[in-house]
């Protein structure tokens, strides 16, 4: 049989009807059609749609949705005129307040089946602004000579192509309304189609754009990006390599990228490329709600595993406990000692580099005992921390905030947590760091039986 026989022909498909039941952890509509299970891009809970297959498989099928015959009530006119083609959001179709529901729902769904867990108690969300709340974002950029285009701005679903984008509203309209900006200053750099990536850094003080250059700039390069540095009041930095060749290029001075979190009087320092929370309005909220769970108190020694740039572990020393930092990036400690030492917590912190995944108990006893625990791992959880916690009453942590970027890594961690570690999920909740996205991210409080 011939490749083009082999493959499915999406437009040769039927179109079919279903009645969606609910939602996936894609934010994809989900229903049942002659005993499979079909995942339908578009579709939300309760509405009666046309879908054609995309892809089948032995028990289930992914589907395009066609028409909508009977509409949620939730069903929302998306904002963005690209939301379908860009990949950057998911549900923007979706009141946002169902939005938060569905998440939270995932959560549950996520410690119900993969953690055999529930939670003694759901935590309000938290949640902020709608629109405009992404200080943080990769933006790829393509000369595409079949268009005679350049492109900039996210990808397409499902796809490596570039989204035929003029704005975005995730963005803050400052920096939304600078792709098309973007499209025609990268157009005229004679190095366009060496410069693949913007990627967009913004701070309480400072705006940074930087630029992936896998070649050197000429003298007419070098005076287009000073005039768009003027015009649109942004910081252009340069990466020629990894994320630690960036540096300051025009205006040559000014303010440091730098973030508050004034319920602690706190101002923390970072790199453009140093790993920072994307929404800092929710970042706020979602430490001010780990210091209420973990509530740290003079005389007490903490410890906060995958520490970063100290997010958490600053604002545990202005409350008078002593931290203990782990990270595994060198440069990240090193700015976390320096945002300590900017703010005058240095007396009540330690840092110290290690690879928290291949962390076990001798390594974990190495490091001391520790009152409390502020686990915020990165997508592949924290299962090997987990599994070296010792199960002596004594010398474990009595209580442990774990903030999650992955429900259902931090279901499997639970699980360890509570069936094997002698602790209880007191709370768990929702932060909705991304809206419009099927992003979830929690928070889970763990305390000693």
């Amino acid at each position: 049989m011939s490749r083009s026989r082999r493959r499915q022909d999406p437009v040769a498909l039927p179109v079919r009807e279903a009645v969606v039941e609910s939602l996936d952890h894609e934010a994809q509509g989900v229903a049942h059609v002659d005993g499979k299970v079909v995942f339908i891009d578009g579709a939300l809970p309760g509405e009666t749609v046309q879908h054609r297959v995309r892809r089948s498989m032995p028990r289930f099928e992914t589907a395009d949705l066609v028409t909508v015959l009977k509409p949620s009530p939730l069903r929302v006119e998306p904002r963005c005129p690209h939301f379908g083609i860009c990949g950057g959001c998911a549900t923007q179709h979706l009141h946002v307040g169902a939005q938060v529901a569905a998440k939270q729902r995932v959560l549950e769904d996520n410690l119900r089946h993969i953690g055999q867990v529930c939670a003694e108690q759901m935590l309000a969300p938290i949640q902020g602004p709608d629109w405009g709340y992404r200080h943080r974002a990769r933006l790829s950029a393509r000369d595409v000579r079949k268009k005679n285009s350049v492109l900039v701005g996210f990808h397409e679903k499902r796809s490596s192509f570039i989204a035929d984008m003029h704005g975005c509203h995730v963005l803050p309209p400052r920096i939304g309304r600078l792709i098309d900006p973007l499209r025609e200053l990268v157009s005229n750099l004679t190095l366009r189609q060496r410069m693949p990536q913007v990627e967009v850094a913004l701070g309480d003080e400072l705006d940074v754009l930087v630029f992936r250059v896998m070649d050197s700039l000429s003298a007419a390069d070098e005076t287009l990006f000073r005039a768009f540095a003027d015009r649109w009041a942004v910081s252009i930095w340069l990466q020629p390599k990894g994320p630690e060749s960036v540096f300051r290029f025009y205006p040559a001075d000014g303010p440091s990228l730098s973030y508050a979190l004034p319920d602690y009087a706190l101002r923390l320092e970072f790199a453009p490329t140093e790993f920072t929370q994307v929404n800092p309005y929710i970042n706020q909220v979602l430490v001010r709600r780990a210091m209420q769970l973990l509530d740290p108190q003079p005389g007490e020694r903490i410890a906060d595993w995958f520490c970063g740039l100290g997010n958490f572990s600053l604002p545990i020393a202005r409350l008078g406990a002593d931290v203990l930092g782990v990270e595994g990036s060198a440069a990240l400690t090193r700015r976390a000692l320096e945002n300590a030492r900017l703010n005058g917590v240095e007396a009540r912190v330690s840092f110290d580099v290690a690879n928290l995944f291949e962390v076990d108990e001798a390594k974990l006893a190495a490091w001391g005992q520790f009152d409390k625990w502020l686990v915020d791992p990165p997508r592949d959880g924290a299962i090997e921390l987990c599994k070296a916690l010792s199960t002596e009453a004594d010398s474990a942590p009595k209580r442990i905030v774990y903030v999650s970027c992955n429900p259902a890594t931090l279901a499997r961690d639970a699980s360890v947590l509570v069936h094997t570690k002698g602790y209880r999920l007191r709370s768990a909740g929702v932060v909705n760091m991304f809206p419009h996205t099927a992003h979830v991210e929690s928070i889970a409080l763990f305390e000693r039986l």
